[in-house]
């Protein structure tokens, strides 16, 4: 029988499925799987037995999201709104009652600064160089984060001389996948050991990318990079796409934009992030988007955004 866990789960990720009709087609009361999506509501044994045989006509198996996605967001270039991914595409993905950690895997630890965590007791480096758990604190409700500082930095040059150093990351985050439906890698600027730790870890990995010409010069050697770590490191890596961040409304940005979808033979998302001065709000102010200012454009542009990458993944599913 299937639990109530996995029941919402799985409605979760396949938001194009009319809960209305799930509750009738399983004879469970009107609005009593809706509530136990938005509030909790413990589901009654007769109404999970029922649910299992619908949601199997679904396309529910016990297999589907038994563990986390991990997904890198990268560009080796800086200032190309990695961070500010990582930050609010898993603020928007918890807000919807996915379960996300995030991993902040820059040296520069910005993203464990925004979110206020400044000379973490315990960090990411830690659990590299050393045999400890993978630090995890927890932010808000279904959002957690490793947190991780300079001291990141040194641990990259021990990683070079370490036996199995790719595989650390890997092997210090996999006790943690079944707690997680998502875990977001927040990459370096840079196409070193980190960023390939990150990599040989993931299932995927999403591409952020302003467009200027100097980020889109050094793509194809992003390209070139992810395509070898999947030939000799990690087979099971795919790219699940490019999203355009920091977009103004100019020429410039327009051609740019339009000559990568027509020479990137890669999935550009149709959701673009504009550059809108509340993202540096957000962070001057130490949260999240959605806390800033939930009703902003940049929130609803996340929120859209996230929409979009559930919606593309259930397509791969």
């Amino acid at each position: 029988m299937i639990t109530q866990e996995n029941a919402l789960k799985f409605l979760r990720h396949r938001p194009a499925i009319s809960v209305s009709a799930v509750e009738k087609q399983a004879k469970i009361p009107s609005g009593t799987l809706q509530q136990s999506l938005s509030q909790g509501r413990q589901l009654a044994e007769k109404h999970l037995v029922a649910l299992d045989k619908v949601l199997r006509d679904y396309g529910y198996s016990d297999e589907l999201y038994q563990k986390a996605r991990v997904v890198s967001v990268i560009n080796h270039k800086g200032g190309v709104g990695k961070t500010t991914t990582v930050c609010s595409l898993g603020e928007a993905l918890a807000n919807k009652g996915f379960k996300v950690l995030m991993v902040d895997l820059d040296p520069q630890g910005n993203l464990s600064q925004i979110l206020g965590i400044e000379q973490p007791e315990v960090q990411v480096a830690d659990a590299l160089i050393g045999d400890i758990e993978f630090p995890v604190i927890s932010l808000d409700t279904n959002l957690d984060i490793s947190p991780s500082d300079i001291d990141l930095g040194n641990a990259e040059y021990q990683l070079i001389l370490m036996p199995g150093g790719d595989l650390r990351l890997k092997n210090r985050i996999l006790p943690l996948l079944s707690r997680y439906d998502y875990v977001l890698i927040d990459c370096p600027p840079s196409l070193g050991k980190l960023t390939v730790s990150a990599l040989y870890a993931s299932d995927s990995c999403l591409i952020t990318m302003q467009p200027e010409m100097a980020a889109m010069k050094g793509v194809n050697s992003l390209l070139e990079k992810i395509h070898d770590i999947k030939k000799n490191l990690n087979p099971m890596l795919t790219i699940d796409g490019l999203v355009f961040t920091m977009v103004k409304k100019n020429s410039v940005h327009e051609g740019i934009k339009e000559a990568i979808r027509q020479n990137l033979p890669l999935r550009i998302f149709n959701t673009e992030i504009k550059h809108l001065v509340d993202f540096q709000k957000a962070q001057v102010a130490g949260n999240t988007i959605s806390k800033f200012s939930n009703s902003s454009e940049a929130a609803g542009l996340y929120s859209a955004f996230c929409a979009e990458y559930i919606d593309y993944l259930q397509f791969l599913k």
